[in-house]
């Protein structure tokens, strides 16, 4: 048995790059929620902040729904 290292370092090179990806976005959209909440509370305009976040939670959506596919398929 043969190891190809350099695709194992690709797979978790690549594995890595988008694990931190996704942990960025969601936590963007937390953010911006907790942004509007706040803006809210203060009296002021919201709807940048929760479009914002919500941009962000469809994109991650979106990044699990292709890996599932990607599986899958």
């Amino acid at each position: 048995m043969k190891i190809d290292w350099a695709a194992l370092g690709s797979v978790f090179g690549v594995s890595l790059v988008a694990t931190v990806a996704l942990v960025g976005l969601f936590t963007l959209g937390v953010i911006g929620l907790s942004k509007q909440e706040r803006a809210a509370a203060q009296g002021g305009s919201a709807a940048l902040a929760r479009t914002g976040a919500y941009a962000c939670f469809g994109l991650c959506l979106a990044a699990v729904t292709y890996g599932i596919y990607l599986i899958v398929v």
